[in-house]
């Protein structure tokens, strides 16, 4: 009897990717001195970013020139205000020379006083804003506008998904503040925020021999490298800028 031959394994090969492609995500500039080379050059285009803060850490100015960057460079921009009126945001700084209403005249800043308690729904109405305007870059200073409005903790954090969701499909890059208690080991003033959000930047402020110190966290990034480390940052005549020194050690 003649052997059967022997089936030959089919042999298949596999290609191995040695190197995953990585996509380069758009950038923005912040504006803040010093920030946008611990973030890879700005923040992702559309991304949403919590400025998490006590009372006096700089937090409206740090949004503020967050806005004057993109109104510099021709970009609509939004200011949503809940704890001052839009005159006192306009005088506060024009002392670092940022003239505002210039920008409203030529209708490419719109800033605007939220009062919930004379709406139904906050969200729905602010998203068509957005897109109306065909607004870039927006601040909201700040999300306790939510608070004030739903009385049951779940309904601000379902407002809140659906708010910081709204702006992402939209496209627009937002910047939304929370004002945190002293001493407080919260990132957020819900506790939810900060997983929401694509990125958190931590302002801090201490009392230092009469003087304050002020200082400034990239706590989280996403699809950005970030240094991660402790800043000190100043308020100049020019705005906020971070100062090299890290951990007390300039460098």
């Amino acid at each position: 009897m003649p052997k059967k031959a022997k089936a030959k394994k089919a042999k298949v090969k596999f290609k191995v990717k040695t190197q995953a492609k990585v996509k380069a995500f758009e950038r923005i500039p912040s504006g803040i001195p010093g920030l946008d080379k611990l973030i890879e050059g700005g923040f992702v285009k559309g991304s949403t970013i919590l400025i998490s803060g006590g009372a006096g850490t700089g937090k409206t100015i740090f949004c503020a020139q967050f806005l004057m960057e993109g109104l510099k460079r021709g970009e609509n921009c939004m200011f949503i205000t809940l704890e001052e009126s839009p005159e006192d945001i306009i005088g506060d700084v024009q002392r670092f020379g940022w003239d505002l209403q210039k920008y409203i005249n030529e209708k490419k800043l719109f800033l605007v006083t939220k009062d919930p308690f004379q709406m139904t729904d906050i969200v729905s109405p602010l998203l068509d804003e957005i897109k109306e305007n065909k607004v870039q870059r927006i601040v909201i200073d700040s999300i306790a506008l939510l608070e004030l409005y739903y009385k049951e903790s779940s309904d601000v954090r379902k407002e809140l998904f659906k708010l910081l969701s709204g702006l992402k499909g939209i496209g627009v890059t937002s910047m939304i503040t929370s004002e945190l208690p002293e001493e407080t080991k919260m990132l957020g003033k819900f506790g939810v925020e900060e997983f929401i959000v694509d990125g958190l930047i931590l302002l801090k402020s201490l009392g230092l021999t009469g003087e304050i110190a002020r200082s400034l966290r990239v706590v989280k990034m996403r699809r950005t490298e970030h240094d991660e480390d402790i800043y000190s940052i100043d308020i100049t005549s020019k705005g906020i800028k971070i100062l090299p020194i890290r951990h007390g050690i300039k460098i």
